[in-house]
């Protein structure tokens, strides 16, 4: 009834994949904990749709730059999807040798209230060059190049990626005094998200790559 949506399958574990991205603290999450320990969780969310607007644009950008590349050729397509698993290898490497640094930067944040918080979050998502080449790296693992809907799945795909992470966002925000008390007690446990992120996107540059050489 709707061919553009993912199959169950592939829904769920792109779900499970995103709940784990999402939850492992980053540059954006950083920000909204600053943000919100600085000015308020007003601030907080002002950061997040930020950053969520921005998240849109590499969505539309990426949805619409792929369904192009695959309209020129299938080929230059899954050369693509090689390459993207070799990123995701590398971010996995990346993960285990430097870990997860959750730098919280208070000083000054509450600034220019929930407007600044808003236009920051903006700008340092679409500025990242990081985020686009993960959404054009990571969303390709989960569409084949012979399906005619690709297009659309793949912007369908980064707004569950959206949806995903303002949850997981949302609700580190509410409780942002605890989470980040907790960090700073606990800063080993935080290792298990970079031991599951690592895991996570090996498993995706290894499965693409075998699929390819079958």
């Amino acid at each position: 009834m709707f061919p553009f949506f993912p199959s169950p399958t592939l829904a769920a574990g792109y779900l499970l994949a995103c709940l784990l991205l999402a939850a492992t603290p980053g540059a954006d999450m950083a920000l909204f904990l600053s943000r919100t320990l600085a000015g308020g969780r007003a601030q907080g969310f002002a950061a997040q749709a930020g950053a969520n607007a921005g998240l849109l644009v590499h969505t539309c950008a990426a949805a619409l730059g792929l369904s192009a590349l695959l309209a020129a050729s299938s080929e230059a397509y899954q050369a693509v999807k090689i390459v993207g698993a070799l990123y995701l290898l590398w971010l996995a490497f990346g993960a285990l040798r430097h870990g997860t640094v959750l730098k919280l930067r208070t000083a000054g944040g509450g600034k220019a209230g929930a407007r600044g918080a808003f236009l920051n979050g903006l700008l340092i998502n679409v500025t990242n060059p990081k985020i686009v080449i993960f959404f054009v790296t990571f969303l390709p693992q989960f569409i084949d190049a012979r399906d005619p809907h690709a297009g659309e799945k793949l912007f369908v795909l980064g707004l569950g990626f959206i949806a995903v992470t303002t949850i997981i966002n949302a609700a580190v925000i509410l409780v942002a005094g605890r989470f980040v008390a907790a960090a700073r007690a606990k800063p080993g446990a935080l290792r298990l998200f970079d031991y599951g992120f690592a895991t996570l996107m090996s498993a995706f540059a290894l499965r693409l790559v075998w699929s390819e050489t079958r």
